[in-house]
């Protein structure tokens, strides 16, 4: 196998309210890393697009569901949800303005710019853990992926999504029947317990297979109809 040993050469670097933010290219991947922590990059995608048809295929056959995806990253959960019709209302929540830059006129845009095009997304320059808090609105899916998973979170006013309270905030933001589901780098069991105290249903995971080492996996639960 061979194995790129170029150095990785930064693009952008910006100072947010939540840290350092950096979109780097290393060979062919572009890479985003926050607060020195790697969060994703372009190698694959497989993740992100089972996050979202996991979400999808946990639903009932209710017409257009809304969706609302945490986390723009590199935009491979939006552009898989933009490429299915049965999608309707999409929301996108993203808390770093570099992120959202660099998807609207930058080199992130070659994968996410006829997505953003799209007339059912919307994007939405906000923080995730404030934005389920004190929205009205519900959708019929929330697909996460803003951390390495619950217990490794990239900054620690995160953690309080995936408390008892913050679970509760994101069942209100389901419409009944609705699904949240959540990406993580590793299972967590504890966390799946975590969602069933909360109240969710048919909690499961489904793993995605990597290269090396345990699986990365997607948390379900359903809010009860």
């Amino acid at each position: 196998m061979r194995t790129d040993t170029t150095a990785p050469v930064v693009l952008d670097r910006r100072e947010g309210p939540f840290g350092e933010v950096v979109l780097r290219r290393h060979g062919e991947l572009l890479q985003v890393i926050a607060n020195g922590c790697f969060l994703m990059d372009t190698s694959d995608g497989r993740s992100e697009r089972l996050l979202v048809d996991a979400a999808r295929d946990a639903l009932d056959d209710r017409p257009a569901p809304a969706l609302l995806i945490g986390g723009l990253g590199v935009g491979f959960s939006l552009a898989h949800a933009v490429s299915d019709p049965r999608w309707g209302r999409i929301a996108v929540v993203e808390r770093e303005q570099a992120i959202i830059d660099w998807h609207h006129d930058g080199p992130l845009a070659e994968l996410s710019g006829p997505a953003l095009r799209d007339t059912r997304v919307q994007i939405l320059h906000t923080d995730l853990v404030s934005y389920v808090s004190g929205a009205t609105e519900s959708y019929d899916a929330l697909c996460l992926d803003i951390d390495n998973g619950p217990g490794w979170t990239v900054t620690e006013g995160n953690n309080s999504l995936y408390s008892p309270a913050g679970l509760a905030t994101c069942k209100a933001r389901l419409n009944p029947g609705g699904v949240l589901a959540v990406w993580s780098a590793q299972p967590s069991s504890a966390f799946d317990d975590a969602l069933r105290n909360a109240g969710f249903q048919g909690v499961r995971t489904e793993e995605i297979p990597v290269a090396r080492g345990v699986p990365d996996v997607v948390h379900l639960g359903v809010r009860a109809a």
